[in-house]
C-alpha cells in the first residue's frame, strides 16, 4: 500500500469474499448534513478536474482484505495517483492508495464516532489529514476542526490568521464563511465554486464581454459619427469660403 499499516501481510489471498455495496443507513441525518456533504464532494471534484485524484464520498472503503466488515465510510476523501472513475466500493488492497485526506460532516448520531472511532482508524491506515466539519455548529466546538498525522498521531491544525486551517494536501485553506465549509487560496478570498456557481460565474461573465462589445461598438459608432459631423463641417466652412472668395472678386486676388 501506498500509505499505513499492510493489511494483507500475514494474510492468504482470498478472493471469494463478498464486499457489500451500502451499509444500509442513509447518506445524511438531515437534509442539511447530506447537503454539505455532497458540497465538499463537489467542490473538491470541481478542483482536482482533469488531475489524477480521486474525490469521492459516502462510498464503502474496505481495509482488510477477506473480512467484508472490516469497512469506513468517509463523508469526503481524495486519493491522489488516481484516475477519476466511477467505483462501487473501494478496497485499499486493490487501489493500493490510502486516501491522503478525509473531511467528516458531524451530526449527533455521528459525533462520538467521528471524534474517537473514526480518527483512531484513519491514523492507523495513514491518512495524512482529517478534517471535521459541523455544519448546524451544535455538536463541534469549534464548528471545524482540522488534523494532521505526525508520528502515527493526530496533531490538531493551528488556525490561520484568517481563522481558517490550511491543507497541505490541498494546498487550501479551509473556512466557514457565510455557515458553509468553503475552500480558499490561502491567504486570499479566492475559492473554489460550487457547479451552478461557476454557471452563474460564467454567465456573467459573458454577459460582462456582451456589454463591454457593446459599448466598444458604440464608442466606435460615436466615433465614426463624430468623424461625419467634422466632415460634413469642414464641407460647409469650404462652401462658404468658396462663396466668399466669389462675392468678393469671382476668387481672384484683388491689386494691391
Amino acid at each position: 500500500l501506498n500509505r499505513g499499516v499492510g493489511f494483507t501481510m500475514s494474510l492468504p489471498k482470498i478472493t471469494t469474499a463478498y464486499y457489500p455495496e451500502s451499509d444500509g443507513r442513509p447518506m445524511g441525518e438531515t437534509d442539511e448534513h447530506r447537503i454539505a456533504m455532497v458540497r465538499n464532494i463537489e467542490l473538491l471534484s470541481n478542483h482536482y478536474r482533469g488531475q489524477k485524484v480521486y474525490v469521492s464520498g459516502d462510498l464503502l472503503l474496505y481495509y482488510l482484505q477477506g473480512n467484508p466488515k472490516k469497512f469506513v465510510v468517509p463523508d469526503a476523501f481524495i486519493a491522489k495517483g488516481l484516475n477519476q472513475r466511477k467505483r462501487r466500493i473501494y478496497r485499499l488492497w486493490v487501489e493500493q492508495v490510502v486516501p491522503q485526506l478525509v473531511i467528516e460532516t458531524t451530526s449527533r448520531k455521528t459525533k462520538k464516532k467521528d471524534m474517537v472511532e473514526k480518527p483512531e482508524l484513519y491514523a492507523r491506515l495513514g491518512v495524512d489529514e482529517y478534517f471535521l466539519h459541523d455544519p448546524t455548529s451544535d455538536y463541534l466546538d469549534p464548528p471545524l476542526q482540522g488534523y494532521r498525522l505526525k508520528d502515527g498521531q493526530y496533531e490538531r491544525i493551528i488556525a490561520e490568521p484568517t481563522g481558517g486551517l490550511y491543507s497541505e494536501q490541498l494546498d487550501l485553506e479551509l473556512r466557514i464563511t457565510e455557515d458553509e465549509l468553503n475552500f480558499f487560496r490561502r491567504g486570499t478570498s479566492d475559492r473554489l465554486l460550487t457547479n451552478l456557481e461557476m454557471v452563474e460565474f460564467e454567465t456573467a461573465a459573458r454577459q460582462r464581454e456582451a456589454e463591454a462589445r457593446q459599448r466598444e461598438a458604440e464608442g466606435r459608432q460615436r466615433e465614426a459619427e463624430a468623424r461625419q459631423r467634422a466632415e460634413a463641417e469642414a464641407e460647409r466652412l469650404r462652401a462658404e469660403l468658396a462663396k466668399y472668395k466669389r462675392a468678393s472678386g469671382n476668387g481672384k486676388d484683388s491689386p494691391s
